[in-house]
């Protein structure tokens, strides 16, 4: 019977700490939020800095047609014009936040002139965001696009 009981309240207390840390990491939302931002911001108006200092050096950026870049490949590819974003909405954005990570869902619609060639795309994606670093800045880690259901 004590065991029992002992169980029952180590259970409750493990339950309580998992409300406790969801309602506390809801609160870094905001900052999230204004990196996803940040992001969107660079990606269509490139530097170097900017670029840096929201996405991880382990970055996974995978694209809808199925090519991955790396940190040094994505900003490569910004900066030369290979991937040029003339304008970039995002939509239906939500962010879900557990510990030092970060989901970020949102649908993304853009004007592009990718190696001079002017298109249009509308993607869903899936973005994961790690806080790194003394300061817990928000970094990107991973991104995933896919393409919307015709």
């Amino acid at each position: 019977m004590l065991k029992k009981l002992i169980l029952i309240a180590a259970v409750t207390v493990a339950f309580a700490g998992c409300t406790t840390m969801r309602g506390n990491d809801a609160a870094k939302a905001p900052a999230v939020a204004a990196a996803a931002e940040k992001l969107r911001v660079a990606m269509i108006d490139p530097t170097p800095a900017a670029l840096n200092a929201l996405v991880a050096d382990d970055l996974s950026y995978g694209h809808s047609g199925g090519k991955v870049d790396t940190k040094a490949s994505f900003i490569s590819d910004l900066m030369d014009g290979k991937s040029d974003f003339v304008t970039i909405a995002i939509t239906e954005q939500t962010i879900k936040v557990v510990d030092n990570v970060a989901i970020v869902r949102h649908t993304l619609t853009a004007d592009t002139n990718d190696s001079g060639k002017p298109g249009k795309v509308s993607i869903k994606i899936l973005g994961v965001w790690q806080q790194q670093g003394p300061g817990g800045d928000w970094k990107l880690i991973a991104r995933q696009a896919v393409r919307p259901p015709q």
